[in-house]
């Protein structure tokens, strides 16, 4: 069963990770352990309304869909959404999500 589309809850982020380049700028394919370097990151997709306190206070989170993240190189939950093999996410904690990056 595969569905269109997941809302995350509390202070989850749904996040699709980009895949490594198989070809450098100048057109050489590159061998997997070559794709493996780079630090591993991914596209806010959905985004949770935030964890909450003990007295019940919501604690917002920090991302916005559409920004780009480091994330570590094991960890959060797969998740098909789709019917193709390119259609799989990975479910994070905000606190799981290693750093905010920027061009």
């Amino acid at each position: 069963m595969s569905f269109r589309r997941l809302i995350p809850l509390a202070d989850r982020v749904l996040v699709q990770r980009v895949r490594a380049e198989a070809k450098s700028a100048s057109g050489i394919f590159l061998p997997e352990s070559a794709q493996k370097l780079r630090l591993p990151h991914g596209r806010v997709i959905a985004i949770g309304p935030g964890s909450r306190t003990r007295e019940g206070t919501l604690i917002p989170t920090t991302l916005k869909v559409g920004n780009i993240v480091a994330l570590s190189e094991y960890g959060g939950t797969a998740v098909k959404l789709g019917p193709t093999e390119t259609d799989e996410y990975h479910l994070y904690h905000e606190s799981e999500i290693l750093g905010l990056l920027e061009e």
